[in-house]
């Protein structure tokens, strides 16, 4: 039997976006049931945390809550570098994975607002010289399959060690290699990231700027997110998390090889919790984001909202889901009781990340790991986390 080193998990840093209430030094009274609902809400959470670490081997995990108004509280845990004993905190960086893949579906429908295309439309109507090899002119792939992982295009990667001899192709180069259909649309869900490999080159064409930088202008920007990149900054490079994997010999974790990847639009992205959490309060809301808007109201909404009927059902990544899971226009979605949940995770060797909301109550989670494969340890704190939230923060306001 291997032996389970038992993890650092004890807290490193905790911020909350609320102060502690007190007398005649300006604070605002208000705010006291809310702090102390938070407070009743970490008591229980905290242990859980500390146990999905251990049990997850995660070396350090970060977490932010929130709601449509800002951060309520995050916290870190554990250690970014297990060498040098680095504190994991809310400022540290890692891959948030998958997560980022509504983020780019949120520039693809910016461009849909603005006239470029329906949802329903064929797909190679709109590609000016690229082919989907094996597509069927009479059952296309359009918009909506590509944004539900129902086009019949594959999974696919292309790793490259990030500090190897090789490196990714361009995009337009990987894409006129290796755009594909295995089965024509709607034969099922095959999760794949040659799909959105694709829509950052559709966003690139439609927009007229560079996929990158249009990113960064429109989606990033927009929502303050400065601690979000596809290659990392300097200062974030600074504050990089070690990526681990649990070595089969020992049971302890070691440290694992950096990867990029040919279909990088679809997930080779670095950030914090703090702008993941930006990133799911701007999906509790409306499509607005303080004086301006990202998206209408109706097209958030949409991406929010169970597409296809018949592939309902599933629980998805790590088990997460309720009532009828399935895609949304990227978001896995799932209602309880009639209150609508959505989530995705993000995961490459040696980090999973996970991002989710309850948009009826406007409650939601993320949270950043340098743990591997770690999802049913973050679906289960995610699940606990949203329910101790409603149930806390609803009565105290």
């Amino acid at each position: 039997m291997l032996a389970l080193a038992v993890l650092p998990v004890s807290v490193r840093s905790q911020e909350s976006a609320l102060a502690p209430a007190g007398a005649g030094d300006g604070t605002d009274m208000g705010a006291a049931p809310v702090v102390q609902a938070i407070d009743r809400v970490l008591a229980r959470l905290e242990p859980e945390i500390r146990r999905a670490m251990v049990d997850g081997r995660i070396p350090s995990l970060v977490i932010s809550l929130t709601d449509r108004q800002g951060e309520l509280w995050s916290g870190a845990y554990g250690e970014s570098n297990l060498w040098a004993r680095t504190p994991a905190t809310t400022n540290t960086v890692y891959l948030i994975g998958s997560t980022f893949k509504a983020q780019s579906t949120v520039a693809l429908l910016q461009q849909m607002e603005q006239g470029r295309f329906a949802l329903d439309d064929p797909v190679s109507d709109h590609l000016d010289g690229l082919i989907i090899r094996g597509e069927d002119i009479e059952r296309p792939v359009t918009f909506r399959h590509l944004l539900t992982h129902t086009s019949g295009m594959p999974v696919d990667f292309g790793p490259h060690a990030l500090w190897g001899d090789s490196a990714p192709l361009s995009l337009d180069s990987y894409l006129g290699d290796s755009l594909r259909v295995d089965t024509p649309p709607l034969e099922g869900v095959v999760y794949s990231n040659m799909a959105y490999s694709l829509v950052g080159h559709l966003v690139e064409k439609f927009s007229g700027v560079p996929y990158k930088q249009y990113i960064r202008d429109n989606v990033w920007g927009a929502l303050g997110m400065t601690s979000t990149a596809f290659n990392p900054t300097p200062d974030m490079v600074e504050r990089l998390a070690v990526p681990y994997v649990p070595d089969e010999d020992s049971g302890r974790n070691a440290p694992t090889q950096r990867l990029t990847a040919n279909v990088w639009p679809a997930g080779i992205v670095y950030g914090t919790v703090h702008d993941q959490a930006a990133w799911v309060r701007f999906n509790l809301g409306n499509g607005t984001w303080g004086d301006g808007h990202l998206l209408r109201g109706a097209t958030l909404d949409e991406m929010h909202t169970l597409q296809y009927e018949q592939f309902a059902g599933m629980p998805m990544g790590g088990g997460w889901g309720y009532e009828n899971p399935g895609y949304g226009l990227t978001w896995w979605t799932s209602t309880r009781d009639g209150e609508r949940f959505f989530a995705h995770s993000g995961s490459v060797p040696g980090y999973t990340a996970f991002a989710s909301g309850n948009r009826t109550r406007g409650f939601g989670v993320a949270l950043l790991t340098n743990g591997n494969r770690a999802h049913p340890h973050l679906v289960r704190l995610t699940r606990l986390a949203l329910d101790l939230l409603a149930a806390e923060l609803d009565e105290s306001r």
